[in-house]
């Protein structure tokens, strides 16, 4: 358990009294307790996480990854795919310090090492990792507590830490008044998981590594996250998201990797690489329905534009090109 912050409350959410004004729009409490210029400016445009020649070998001979050479830069959003063995978790792990590769060298932010999670500003990168068992995570005797623990280590004022507590998980769809009080361990799959993610958002990671989050999740919990996980793209933070769903990170991701058998294979935009749902169902990631759709009906002479995914823009295109007078092809 982390000891409370100079100033701090004891456990609990604190007083009525003594609790800040909440954030309006952003990730971080108007006024005195915005502790942090916002974004990566001050990262500039280089890097943020460099790793050259990675290959991991574990225990046993098992090869996970075979000479990844991979660049994030500054806010970035990466949905990162493969099937299952391909080396995903492996990657994201070392990405985020957590594993040291077999071969190879990782830098964060220029330095042989992030800062961890709760370096203060301006002492490194900090990232954030949530595993796929998030429930793991949870370890307090009270999900308020669990939230607070890292920004207590960090170091805030005890007003700062019930802001950051009360503001990211209203992020994630927990009621603090309602949950706060609660063992974490009480909670539904969905809810633990919300939950550990709310207390790495606590400590504004500049860079945000998800193993398959929407798991567990009821489909109006995975439409929360996804929207969830665009505003903190809009924001500047960096994200690095572990999906089997294309359809789940069409609208807000901005790069596609895909491991095949340890091997980075694609690396490209994602407007870029879902214009070609042949070679992505190649590499065992299957296109959103919209683009299955799209290219059967090329296929058949209608000439719908490449790479739409959202739904209502198919529509519309496919409607202006009827009433342009082209006619409709029969789809099986």
């Amino acid at each position: 358990m982390g000891a409370p912050a100079p100033g701090g409350d004891p456990p609990g959410r604190g007083p009525p009294s003594a609790r800040p004004p909440r954030a309006r729009g952003g990730r971080h409490p108007p006024g005195p307790h915005r502790d942090r210029p916002p974004g990566l400016a001050r990262w500039g445009d280089g890097p943020v996480i460099e790793a050259r020649g990675i290959s991991h070998t574990f225990p046993g001979g098992v090869v996970a990854l075979r000479g990844v050479d991979l660049t994030l830069r500054p806010g970035e959003a990466v949905a990162l795919m493969g099937e299952t063995g391909a080396g995903k978790s492996t990657l994201a792990q070392i990405l985020a310090g957590l594993l040291r590769p077999s071969v190879g060298q990782v830098r964060w932010a220029g330095r042989p090492g992030p800062a961890g999670p709760w370096a203060p500003a301006g002492e490194g990168l900090r990232v954030a990792y949530l595993f796929q068992e998030a429930e793991h995570q949870l370890f307090e005797p009270t999900v308020w507590e669990d939230v607070a623990f890292g920004p207590r280590q960090l170091g805030l004022p005890g007003e700062v830490v019930q802001a950051r507590v009360e503001e990211a998980l209203a992020l994630v769809g927990l009621d603090p008044e309602a949950i706060g009080g609660r063992s974490p361990f009480t909670l539904s799959g969905g809810e633990q998981r919300r939950a550990a993610l709310a207390g790495l958002l606590a400590t504004d990671p500049h860079v945000l590594i998800l193993d398959e989050p929407t798991t567990g999740l009821d489909p109006a919990g995975v439409e929360g996250l996804i929207r969830l996980l665009h505003r903190l793209h809009r924001e500047g933070m960096g994200l690095v998201v572990i999906t089997h769903s294309l359809e789940e990170v069409a609208g807000w991701a901005e790069r596609l990797l895909i491991l095949h058998q340890g091997r980075l294979v694609v690396d490209e935009p994602l407007a870029q690489a879902v214009q070609r749902p042949e070679e992505l169902a190649r590499w065992g990631v299957e296109p959103p329905a919209t683009l299955r759709l799209a290219s059967r009906l090329r296929a058949r002479g209608l000439p719908v534009p490449l790479g739409v995914t959202d739904p209502d823009a198919l529509a519309r295109a496919i409607a202006h090109l009827l009433d342009r007078g082209q006619a409709a092809p029969p789809v099986e």
